[in-house]
């Protein structure tokens, strides 16, 4: 098939699943008894950010099986973004069998299966583990020094699910970019509000962080 045609394609697909997204965020919301927003960016920013990434995997990543399974954990990601500008959480629901699906996919390379990357298997359990222990350090030290929460513990297991995901070196490729990507949302947030006074949520930079290794056609 046509690269071009299959973008399109693959473009119609990742609409659908941000509108899924956005319609499972929803009613996660409201099983944590949190109220759903209604502004464009809530509403209209998963299928639109859905459709523009997916597009971009059909024109950068064979084969199709891979492409299929990146996309998966693409959607994963763009949950995490929204949800947590949202609300400022990050969901175990999510968390746990998005975690379960990436060490599946990981250990389906025993077999010759669908790993993301050129990489042994248990790589990603062991950038898992790497990832999860820094940011909960990072939290606890935080919490010590500055007397109140420093960064929530669903970024650990954010950066958890990108270690099992991307492995070794992507992973803290990754991390960079989330930083990076955070910076830039700390200045947005200055100008703004013109103080640096509150809080942002760092799970979103994160998650683009890997959307962006999501993207390198490395395999």
């Amino acid at each position: 098939m046509n690269h071009y045609l299959l973008a399109v394609l693959w473009a119609i697909v990742g609409a659908g699943g941000g509108w899924f997204v956005r319609w499972g965020s929803v009613k996660l919301a409201r099983l944590e008894e949190l109220e759903p927003g209604s502004k464009p960016w809530q509403r209209y920013g998963p299928p639109i950010l859905g459709a523009v990434v997916l597009a971009i995997f059909a024109l950068l990543i064979s084969p199709f099986p891979l492409l299929v399974v990146r996309s998966v954990f693409a959607l994963v990601l763009v949950q995490v973004i929204f949800f947590d500008f949202e609300h400022r959480l990050i969901l175990d629901r999510v968390m746990f069998p998005s975690m379960a699906l990436a060490l599946l996919v990981s250990l389906s390379a025993l077999v010759g299966g669908l790993g993301l990357w050129f990489q042994p298997w248990w790589m990603g359990i062991v950038m898992g583990l790497v990832a999860g222990v820094l940011f909960l350090i990072v939290a606890l030290v935080g919490s010590l020094i500055f007397k109140a929460e420093a960064m929530g513990f669903g970024d650990v297991k954010l950066a958890l699910f990108i270690g099992l995901l991307l492995g070794w070196p992507y992973t803290f490729t990754a991390l960079f970019y989330g930083a990076f990507f955070a910076v830039l949302g700390v200045i947005v947030f200055a100008v703004r509000n013109r103080s640096l006074r509150g809080t942002i949520a760092y799970g979103p930079y994160m998650a683009a962080g890997g959307l962006v290794l999501l993207l390198s056609p490395l395999n």
